[in-house]
C-alpha cells in the first residue's frame, strides 16, 4: 500500500477517536506540503482537460482498516525516533486495551548508541516525568552505567511496555506488564532496535527477558550467556530495583557486574583491574 494510504488510515483511526489535532515535527510538515502540491497540480490538470459536465460516479466505499502499523519514517535516527514518539502516543493496539494507564512514556538517550537497555514498564516516578530510569531504579542505572564508563546520554535506555499498567486505585505502586501488554507495544521496541542499530542490547529484568526473547525463565537461568533479538546479541541481568531490595548483598551486586564486564568486552571497551575487582572482595 503507498505510503499516502498509510497515513490516511492512520488519520482516520485518530479521527475515529475523538482526536481533533495531531503533533507534527519539521519532517512531518515537509512530507505533507509535497502531497499538498502533488494533489493541486493533479487538480489543475483535471479542471484544464474539461470540456464538459460529467455525472458523478458513486463514491466508492471506503477500504477496510489496514491492522495498525508502526511507520518508521525516514530522516536522521533522532528524527525518525521523534516521529515514532509521536505514533506511539496514539497507538490503538496498547491504548484499546484498557489496563494501561494514559501517559506514553518513550525511550530517552543516544539515537545511535551502540548499548542499548530495555527495561519493563514506566513507574510512578516514570510516568510523571516521561522518561524511562528516573527514580531510584534509575538511579541506580546511572550509578552501574558510571562504573562502565558511559554517561546516560551515550546511551539508549528503553522499555518493553511504553505504558504505566493500571491498577485501581492505583497511587504510587506499580505492576509489572502482562503479555498482552508488552506484545502491544513491542512493535515499538523492535522500531527503536531497527532505527539505533545498536551493537548489544541488555535486558534487565526477567520482565524484560520474557518480552525479547519470548521467554518466562528466570534471571538467574537466563544470565551469563548471549541469547539474540531482531539478530541482535542480548545479555540478561537482574533489574536496578533488585539491587535496591539486596543492596547489602555484595554477590548479589558481582552478578550484575559480571554480566556488564561481558558487555563491556563485547564492545572492546578497555577494562582496568580495579574495574574487574569490583564487588569481588578483593
Amino acid at each position: 500500500m503507498p505510503r499516502e494510504a498509510h497515513l490516511l488510515n492512520y488519520l482516520r483511526q485518530l479521527q475515529n477517536r475523538g482526536e481533533t489535532h495531531v503533533m507534527l515535527d519539521e519532517e512531518a510538515r515537509r512530507i505533507l506540503r509535497t502531497y499538498f502540491r502533488r494533489g493541486r497540480k493533479g487538480s489543475a490538470k483535471s479542471g484544464a482537460r474539461a470540456t464538459a459536465p460529467t455525472v458523478p460516479s458513486p463514491a466508492p466505499a471506503p477500504p477496510p482498516a489496514d491492522p495498525a502499523k508502526v511507520l518508521t519514517g525516514s530522516g536522521t535516527p533522532a528524527e525518525q525516533l521523534a516521529a515514532l514518539r509521536t505514533q506511539a502516543d496514539h497507538w490503538e493496539p496498547a491504548r484499546s486495551l484498557g489496563s494501561l494507564r494514559d501517559t506514553m512514556v518513550f525511550a530517552t538517550g543516544n539515537p545511535e548508541a551502540d548499548l542499548m537497555l530495555v527495561g519493563e514498564a514506566p513507574g510512578y516516578e516514570e510516568e510523571r516525568r516521561r522518561e524511562p530510569f528516573v527514580g531510584k531504579a534509575g538511579q541506580k542505572l546511572d550509578q552501574i552505567l558510571e562504573a562502565m564508563g558511559f554517561h546516560r546520554e551515550d546511551v539508549y535506555i528503553s522499555n518493553i511496555c511504553k505504558f504505566r499498567p493500571a491498577l485501581k486505585n492505583q497511587t504510587t505502586n506499580n505492576r509489572k506488564p502482562t503479555r498482552d501488554e508488552m506484545d502491544a507495544c513491542l512493535p515499538f521496541v523492535r522500531a527503536e532496535i531497527a532505527i539505533v542499530k545498536p551493537k548489544c542490547i541488555v535486558a534487565l529484568g526477567a520482565t524484560a527477558a520474557e518480552g525479547l526473547l519470548n521467554r518466562q525463565d528466570p534471571v538467574g537461568r537466563l544470565r551469563g550467556s548471549w541469547h539474540e533479538f531482531e539478530d541482535i546479541p542480548v545479555r540478561v541481568t537482574y533489574h536496578p530495583s533488585y539491587l535496591l531490595h539486596n543492596d547489602a548483598a555484595v554477590g548479589e551486586k558481582r552478578k550484575v557486574w559480571d554480566d556488564m564486564l561481558s558487555v563491556m568486552e563485547f564492545l572492546k571497551l578497555p577494562i582496568s583491574e580495579k574495574q574487574r575487582r569490583f564487588f569481588s572482595g578483593k
